[in-house]
């Protein structure tokens, strides 16, 4: 009795202990912890312009109704030349919404049975975006030949083939050596001397073929400054 009286009392004393020592230390942590001030949810996400969703893909209102509507020229390849990287990226996709745009009013005059009102805004902007992949291959190819002293895109070289066309065979990686490679030693990069001949018939008709391009074009071009006077006045191109 008298042992467990006695661990009673200790036990008693420790809780007191304990209750003094928070009262003690629970001020100095309140002053010694900072405040924490908490700020509303938000997102660094913004757009340049308010999203209009389907309604991009139709026209200016203003325009609907008109049978001719007012564009400027498309891009050239000097005035592309001259943009930067992210200038040229920034303008592919206004051709593009653009393109999208008139592909579906053509579309739509399609439906009703209408004439799309100035067609060859779709021309100008399709040119524009050629244009533009031309800047960028050149741009491409600089870079590369600057780098590496390449050519072409992938490595290789320009060879014959079995008749005696020249074409660009580009290198390939293969798991085995090439001579034990059975579908590489069935290719051909030489030709026989019997199919020079040919070789000679094939640019002959090559180079008729052009001949008769240009003579059709220059008839062409005097029927229609015959049957239009004032063509004559500006160049031919």
């Amino acid at each position: 009795m008298a042992v467990a009286g006695l661990c009673r009392r200790f036990s008693r004393v420790l809780r007191v202990a304990g209750a003094a020592s928070s009262r003690l230390t629970r001020p100095v942590l309140q002053k010694e912890t900072p405040k924490v001030e908490l700020f509303p949810p938000c997102a660094s996400l913004h757009v340049s312009f308010p999203l209009k969703g389907l309604d991009e893909f139709f026209d200016d209102p203003k325009n609907w109704g008109e049978t001719e509507v007012k564009s400027g020229d498309s891009w050239t390849v000097e005035q592309l030349r001259g943009k930067s990287n992210d200038d040229l990226h920034k303008l592919w996709y206004v051709l593009l919404k653009e393109r999208n745009m008139l592909l579906t009013l053509e579309q739509e005059a399609k439906r009703q049975r209408l004439p799309m009102p100035s067609p060859e805004r779709l021309e100008k902007v399709e040119t524009s975006m050629e244009r533009m992949d031309q800047v960028v291959q050149e741009r491409e190819d600089a870079l590369r030949l600057l780098q590496t002293g390449q050519e072409k895109e992938w490595p290789g070289e320009w060879r014959h083939d079995f008749l005696g066309r020249v074409i660009w065979y580009t290198f390939r990686e293969w798991p085995i050596p090439w001579h034990l490679n059975s579908k590489h030693n069935r290719k051909r990069f030489y030709f026989l001397k019997n199919v020079e001949p040919f070789n000679r018939l094939r640019l002959e008709k090559y180079l008729r073929e052009q001949y008769k391009k240009k003579r059709r074009e220059r008839s062409t071009w005097k029927k229609l400054v015959k049957k239009f006077p004032h063509l004559a006045a500006k160049p031919q191109s």
